[in-house]
């Protein structure tokens, strides 16, 4: 269902309370008094059975006595009443309901039950709903406070969404005190209908909302949420608590990917992959709301640190360091500058220690002097109270000094009563206080990390050297002698060529059934070699003494095939034996890793990075990824473990060659994307050694996937299926394609090219060059939101960028706005056309209803282009702009966007 509904939600202009009352003490009466007492200036209108007259209002007998037009409904009846009003809301075509009662999923099989009944009363309708459950919904701007919350929260620009009732009371209740302000306050409840990823989309396009904070308990539909955190974290932070950390699935223990892949370490993954701030205890969500509320995001870590007392400063530079950064060093003129309104015994550093008798004045020099300071990204200014302190003067002192506020300034007056008015100036000026120098700077932490989470989703990832090539038959054949495996485990020798059809270097072993193939097999590789057991039902080879290393010659190579057979036999008595692989042994210079995939229930496959080797879960030097993956995603990746900076040379030992593991990731990632049925896969260990890898042992896991590739991802891969090859007779043969990440270089040396009048025609300004921002947006696409077509030329220099097109979804993803680019040369050739086809094709394929877009009136080949498509053209009211709009009509069996996370929905329930 369209976000576009939830208007109807939070800006209504009717309101119904189902189970209306005036009884104390009743959740109806709450609700009623909310309304009433919060100014909502729409109609209310009571429902109930037993009553006349509620808050003096006339009261409806039910829902179907309501005048037609009902936005809102808010619904405090008992659960076992609720599915028969939201079949009368729905038939009444009323825009939303919250369900308040309790009593559903999470109460057991008859909640489950009564979910289900309430969702297929909704299902052939826009109604939208929210709950049950739940505490409610405020809306500051509409005078909205539908729930049974005890108060209405302050106005301000910061979204609170919730799962949880009791968390939404405490943070008002909490920001009530701290004059924290905000725009909407939302209990999701157990989430039957409206979820995270749907309040992310609906408060990223609300201009009433800066900042977006969340309580979290689980993830429903977790590719449309990762798709709208990723679009709206880019203009606006989202800080996020996730609670309940658990263990793995039963699955973690069939592999070491598994085991060291933690369904908490997957939301930490998932979360900054979509550009989110995850904190992890109540008090950070406090503090990180009263921070984000209050001050402009850091443009960097350059933290300074004002200070009477030397010990709260030292202990704020410890915390800084736990992050692993350090305070920004004060340049000579800035020391020069402090030197002449300073004591002498000032401490000459950051921390900056005005000493324990300084007065107001003295604050406010300081400060004056550091915020002009070049690097300077946030300010912690602090008082500890002493015998000459006048805490609450220097509190006065510090508002007038940063009320510019250039840059984040947030304060900490440790102590008790004697600061405790110092303490309000700042919460009545709007400037953050928290109580300690750890939290002060957590606090700063948490949004530096917000604002270097949006550099990396704006950095361009560099291209491979060459295009990737992968032998997809070969390895679908393969999958499908896995699924046909009761325990779906390939041996090593399958799973291997597994790799090896994705181009992963493998060391490769040949499977023999007698001790002669296995001598003849060495004599043809040369000594030494290697011996493992080959079975589809032992996982740890080793656990059983299904191993032997370094075999050397005949007589060494016949005891030991017999030793493994032998070992087998006693420790895995019901195993079936396959036979033995012979492969040669690698020399165990260089470093060993350990790569895989491993398949989260919620997440789908995710991909690994480590130290390996028989200590990998004694050390757990690893790191997580979510693919797709380019090579900024697979350096970031092993950016992340430790065994990353001895990779890139340490000591006397050369770097290794990271450019061909970032290819090894990408091609891991691919095969993740490519297959549902891949349930884990082990490379371990992986020799690196400066240019040369290879996967020395490898195990693989097939499992039946519960969706088709590539619905089993939370993030959209690219749609390789969308290139189509184009001839034209006055250009020749070019490629239409989706646009790719590793695009930007092209993208940029293409608009190099265009003329000022081209440039004027598609950006309506006269851009001279594109902006950072402006390249990643039109380079880095979200593929189940819209679709950025490129018309690609290969020339001897190098692919040349012909033109490119756009379509662009509206918040309510039935409209939506075109727009093409195409190169001075190729004007009037047909380069335009062909892209705007494949976007419309694109357009009926997702069930967009209607595609416009708008062409200046000297633009005469693009009208004349939308003419000959169909379109039909019209002047703006008020404007010298034509809008071309086309009414488009399905293709049998279109695959819309919302019912493509339909489908997600079923394999990413919680």
């Amino acid at each position: 269902m369209s976000i576009h509904h939830l208007d109807r939600l939070f800006k209504p202009q009717t309101v119904a309370v189902v189970g209306a009352s005036e009884k104390a003490g009743s959740i109806g009466n709450a609700i009623m008094r909310n309304l009433t007492d919060g100014g909502f200036n729409g109609e209310i209108y009571p429902v109930h059975n037993a009553y006349r007259k509620v808050w003096g209002r006339k009261v409806a007998r039910s829902v179907d006595f309501l005048p037609k037009g009902v936005d809102l409904a808010v619904v405090a009846t008992p659960i076992e009443t609720v599915p028969g009003i939201i079949d009368e809301c729905a038939r009444l075509k009323i825009g939303g309901a919250v369900i308040i009662s309790a009593g559903g999923k999470e109460s057991g099989e008859d909640g489950v039950r009564l979910e289900n009944e309430i969702r297929r009363a909704a299902q052939d309708s826009d109604l939208r709903i929210i709950g049950p459950n739940c505490l409610g919904i405020i809306s500051c701007k509409s005078k909205l406070n539908a729930s049974f919350a005890g108060k209405m929260p302050l106005a301000g620009k910061m979204a609170f969404v919730s799962q949880s009732g009791a968390i939404c009371t405490a943070i008002l209740d909490f920001s009530l005190k701290e004059n924290i302000g905000f725009s909407y306050f939302v209990s999701l409840g157990s989430m039957l209908d409206v979820d995270f990823g749907d309040m992310i989309d609906y408060l990223g396009t609300d201009p009433e909302v800066s900042s977006i904070v969340m309580y979290m308990e689980n993830l429903t539909r977790i590719r449309n949420f990762m798709s709208a955190a990723r679009g709206v974290s880019r203009v606006k932070p989202i800080i996020v608590l996730k609670a309940g950390r658990t263990k793995a699935g039963s699955m973690a223990a069939a592999s070491h990917t598994g085991a060291m892949a933690s369904e908490d370490a997957v939301y930490d993954v998932a979360l900054e992959r979509a550009g989110i701030v995850r904190v992890r205890t109540f008090q950070e969500l406090f503090d990180c709301a009263a921070f984000i509320s209050k001050a402009p995001k850091p443009g960097g870590s350059g933290l300074v640190v004002v200070t009477n007392a030397g010990g709260p400063g030292v202990m704020a530079v410890d915390a800084l360091s736990d992050y692993g950064l350090e305070p920004l060093l004060l340049d000579g003129p800035i020391i020069d500058r402090l030197n002449t309104i300073l004591p002498p015994h000032w401490s000459h550093g950051n921390p900056v220690d005005i000493l324990g008798d300084a007065d107001p004045a003295r604050y406010q020099k300081t400060l004056n002097i550091l915020m002009a300071m070049p690097g300077v990204h946030g300010l912690l200014v602090m008082l500890a109270p002493q015998a000459l302190t006048r805490a609450t003067d220097v509190a006065r002192a510090v508002v007038d000094a940063v009320k510019s506020k250039r840059v984040p300034v947030f304060t900490c007056w440790m102590g008790g009563d004697e600061v405790e008015a110092g303490r309000n100036i700042f919460h009545q000026a709007g400037i953050p206080h928290l109580g300690t120098p750890e939290r002060s700077v957590r606090a700063f932490m948490d949004l530096y990390r917000y604002g270097r989470n949006i550099e990396l989703l704006s950095q361009i990832p560099p291209s491979l050297p060459s295009r990737l090539s992968f032998d997809r038959d070969a390895a679908r054949a393969i999958i499908q002698e896995g699924l046909a495996l009761k325990t779906g485990l390939l041996t090593e020798v399958k799973s291997k060529r597994l790799l090896a059809a994705y181009g992963i270097p493998v060391n490769a072993a040949e499977q023999v059934n007698d001790k002669e193939a296995a001598l003849a097999c060495a004599r043809a590789m040369g000594y030494p070699v290697a011996l493992k057991v080959s079975s589809t039902e032992i996982m740890h080879k080793s656990d059983v003494g299904g191993v032997e290393l370094n075999v050397s010659d005949d007589a060494s190579l016949a005891k030991a095939f017999d030793r493994i057979l032998e070992n087998c036999q006693r420790q895995a008595p019901g195993a079936h034996v396959e036979g033995v692989s012979v492969q040669k042994m690698v020399p165990m210079q260089g470093y060993e890793l350990i790569v895989g995939i491993k398949k989260d229930p919620d997440f789908g496959p995710v991909i690994m990075f480590g130290a390996g080797g028989l200590l990998t879960e004694v050390f757990a030097d690893r790191a997580l990824a979510l693919p797709p993956l380019n090579r900024l995603l697979a350096r970031r990746l092993m950016e992340k473990t430790k065994i990353y900076r001895v990779l890139k040379g340490y000591r006397n030992r050369d770097e290794v060659d990271m450019g061909q593991l970032e290819e090894l990731l990408i091609r891991l990632s691919q095969l993740a994307t490519d297959f549902a049925d891949i349930e884990a896969v082990d490379i371990n260990p992986l020799i690196v050694c400066g240019s040369r890898a290879v996967a020395v042992d490898a195990r693989v896991m097939i499992k039946a996937g519960s969706v088709a590739a590539p619905l089993h991802l939370v993030i959209s891969p690219y749609p390789n299926q969308d290139e189509m090859p184009v001839t034209l007779e006055k250009v020749g043969r070019f490629l239409i394609r989706p646009v790719r990440p590793e695009d930007a270089p092209l993208v940029k040396d293409f608009f190099a090219t265009l003329s000022p009048q081209t440039i004027y025609f598609r950006f309506f300004s006269p851009l001279k060059t594109l902006p950072i921002h402006m390249l990643a947006r039109f380079t880095q696409i979200d593929y189940d939101r819209e679709i950025a077509l490129v018309a690609v030329r290969q020339e001897e220099t190098g692919d040349r960028l012909l033109g490119m097109a756009r379509v662009i979804p509206d918040r309510g993803r039935k409209k939506a706005e075109f727009a093409v680019l195409v190169g001075d040369d190729w004007h009037g050739k047909g380069v335009g056309a062909a892209l705007l086809q494949r976007c419309l094709a694109f357009a009926r394929r997702h069930g967009f209803e209607v595609v416009t877009g708008a062409v200046l009136p000297d633009n005469t080949k693009m009208l004349s282009l939308g003419k000959k498509l169909g379109f039909s053209i019209r002047l703006l009211s008020g404007s010298d702009i034509y809008e071309l709009s086309l009414l488009l009509t399905p293709p049998a069996g279109a695959h819309s966007m919302n019912a493509m996370h339909g489908e997600q929905a079923m394999h990413n329930q919680v």
